[in-house]
């Protein structure tokens, strides 16, 4: 028996009902407190700002954390950065559909989870891109869903352009811009 099968579960329908900032992980709870440094949300400020300039794409939007998505009933993230073609309207409260790039800034306290579970969560849902940033080093890994597997494409420390692309969209992100 697994140590996760120990721990209880939840449900969409409770995660509803908690104060404060959650995440639900295969139905297990993740407190996202003490709220991030400043230099993480500096950094997840500026990777928004380059997507979202660079953005060329009909619909697509970038979002910053926390906004839900909600995968099902046991899972429910808030990346810190995401890119997302999902229709939003002003009834919307949470994205449903899987979104084109997620970007994690990791911190002391959410950095493994960030590079274990959300990882294979955000592989399973077929995430094009992954980005993971450690703002302390300043070095990056960018991951690619390839044959349903991510696959690390590119590696920066501090710079380095990249751009992404999916159907007939595209934008990019120039990381001596968001490190300087």
């Amino acid at each position: 028996m697994a140590a996760l099968d120990l721990l209880e579960k939840y449900t969409y329908e409770d995660y509803k009902k908690w104060e404060g900032r959650w995440e639900l992980i295969d139905g297990i709870a993740y407190s996202m407190s003490p709220a991030p440094y400043p230099k993480h949300q500096e950094i997840v400020l500026k990777i928004a700002k380059e997507l979202d300039e660079n953005l060329d794409c009909e619909g697509c939007k970038v979002y910053i954390s926390p906004i839900d998505w909600v995968i099902n009933d046991e899972n429910v993230v808030q990346p810190d950065v995401l890119v997302t073609c999902e229709n939003i309207d002003d009834e919307t409260k949470f994205l449903t559909q899987t979104p084109k790039l997620i970007v994690e800034v990791l911190s002391l306290s959410t950095a493994l989870k960030d590079l274990t579970t959300k990882f294979s969560l955000y592989e399973k849902q077929k995430v094009k891109y992954y980005v993971v940033i450690n703002p302390t080093t300043e070095e990056l890994e960018i991951f690619e869903i390839e044959n349903d597997k991510y696959k690390m494409i590119k590696k920066f420390k501090s710079e380095g352009v990249f751009e992404f692309f999916w159907d007939n969209c595209k934008t990019k992100i120039d990381f001596k811009k968001v490190f300087k």
